[in-house]
């Protein structure tokens, strides 16, 4: 299993910071090289995107990133004809451009986009690494540079939301998760800026909290959330009212659930 690293942008070299914890990097470079699509699995705020970015700006490559949503279409992703000062003119979606072009197509959650978007993919997810686009009659050939990559959450997945093997099995597969504590709690410090010891109970808090996923909780908090936390404590602001505002009211809108996590929190706390 593979523990992504959410750290700050570097100002010198333009990358943004991850730490590896097996094999990813060099298997998306590996990847990459011999034209493999590449899928991520993993709960939300665990760092598959800051992968994505971090990998495309190491080789130097465009990313564009498509965030799937339940009315996101092929032609989303392809293009369309739109009028222009008066004429009809065709304007490459973002998957096609990344085809013409170069670089990584990064489809976030892609199991929310429509079932036609998948299928889209597939002539581009074999060898043949082709994109037909019916309305303007091209058959388009990948550059050699282009690269697919998907990612999803798998604590999401149901009988109507979830990816077919047909798919599934097109792909080059990382498996994320949360970070260990310590390394979570020096994650979160550098980005929020919040000292370590400061930030250590709210990634108990956090690490607590995961364990209701499935029961009270449909999802565990976030790295991201973590650092909203902290980030907001190191402003200034009352540490109740931060865990409360960025990590308890995120997580449910049900009363009676965020009742049982303020007394989760304050006992974590000490508060």
């Amino acid at each position: 299993m593979t523990i992504a690293l959410n750290l700050p942008l570097n100002p010198n070299a333009g990358i943004p910071h991850y730490t590896a914890h097996g094999n990813e990097c060099a298997l998306f470079e590996s990847a990459w090289s011999r034209q493999l699509p590449i899928l991520l699995k993993g709960p939300t705020g665990c760092g598959k995107t800051r992968f994505v970015r971090h990998m495309a700006a190491r080789l130097g490559l465009p990313v564009s990133t498509v965030s799937c949503h339940d009315d996101l279409t092929a032609a989303d992703l392809t293009g369309r004809y739109l009028l222009k000062g008066g004429e009809t003119v065709w304007v490459d979606g973002p998957l096609t451009k990344a085809v013409r072009e170069g670089g990584v197509c990064y489809l976030d959650e892609i199991v929310e986009a429509r079932k036609d978007v998948a299928v889209v993919l597939h002539p581009l997810t074999d060898d043949r690494r082709l994109l037909p686009l019916e309305r303007t009659g091209e058959l388009i050939e990948a550059q050699s540079s282009f690269m697919v990559v998907v990612s999803y959450n798998p604590g999401y997945q149901n009988l109507m939301k979830s990816l077919k093997p047909s798919t599934r099995q097109r792909f080059v597969s990382i498996e994320f998760d949360f970070l260990p504590r310590d390394r979570e709690i020096a994650a979160v410090s550098i980005e929020s800026g919040l000292a370590e010891s400061r930030v250590a109970p709210l990634v108990d808090l956090a690490r607590r909290l995961r364990t209701l996923k499935g029961q009270d909780l449909e999802e565990g908090v976030s790295t991201r959330l973590i650092i909203y936390c902290a980030t907001l404590v190191d402003a200034g602001m009352p540490l109740v009212e931060a865990v409360r505002a960025a990590i308890i009211e995120p997580l449910t809108d049900e009363a009676d659930v965020k009742a049982a996590l303020v007394e989760v929190a304050a006992a974590t706390l000490g508060r």
